[in-house]
């Protein structure tokens, strides 16, 4: 069932960013990013097995982040992709001071959420800054290969290299920096290091999974100015 539902989340991750670029154009990326990193940032407290393996959720929907602002990079330009990454910061210091300020408030006695409100978002901050070094650190190096790629193999039928090549590099770096920031301490090392494995695997994997959907992207950009 978890390998079910880890597929039906990534085409339904990919489609949503394909419509949010065809309704709202670069806007809707912008808005993308923020969203998905916040939602990743709620599903990565919580570990499931995917394939025998042990990770945590998230890395599709912040996976989709890297698909975004290679969509940036690729049909406007890096720093497109970068105000994207800054927008994005800005979003999850907000929602975790505002996360935290919620959980101050004392509950009545009809309270039925505050105890598993608790359990989720007592990590937050401790994730949101694993989240916000590794994220600005992983996506921003992201864009600079992506560039880099694109100088070198400007044409189309480079367009899978650039976005792989860019995508598995930086991923590697964030999920070495996140979940060490994150959960140094609160697992063993075995386990961090399966996490780390683990998580790249899916990770890599998704990126495979993204390419046909940033020369959809394209198609999309070129149906705006037809």
């Amino acid at each position: 069932m978890n390998e079910f539902l880890f597929f039906v989340s990534i085409i339904i991750n990919f489609l949503g960013i394909l419509l949010s670029y065809k309704f709202f154009k670069k806007t809707g990326l912008f808005v993308w990013v923020a969203i998905s990193t916040i939602i990743a940032n709620i599903e990565v407290t919580k570990c499931i097995d995917l394939f025998g393996l042990s990770l945590t959720l998230g890395n599709v929907a912040y996976s989709t982040t890297f698909l975004a602002t290679d969509i940036l990079s690729e049909i406007y330009n890096g720093k497109e992709a970068r105000k994207a990454i800054n927008i994005d910061l800005l979003s999850m210091i907000v929602f975790t001071i505002l996360i935290q300020i919620d959980l101050m408030f004392i509950p009545n006695t009809e309270d039925l959420v505050n105890e598993s409100m608790k359990t989720i978002f007592s990590l937050m901050p401790r994730i949101c800054i694993g989240s916000l070094i590794s994220y600005y650190i992983s996506n921003t190096i992201d864009t600079y290969i992506y560039e880099f790629i694109k100088k070198k193999k400007p044409s189309d039928k480079f367009l899978w290299l650039r976005n792989n090549g860019s995508t598995m590099i930086s991923q590697l770096i964030d999920s070495i920096l996140f979940t060490t920031i994150s959960f140094l301490g609160i697992y063993s090392f075995k386990t961090l290091f399966n996490l780390i494995l683990v998580t790249y695997l899916a990770k890599f994997i998704i990126a495979i999974l993204d390419t046909p959907f940033i020369y959809i992207s394209k198609k999309i950009y070129k149906s705006f100015n037809k």
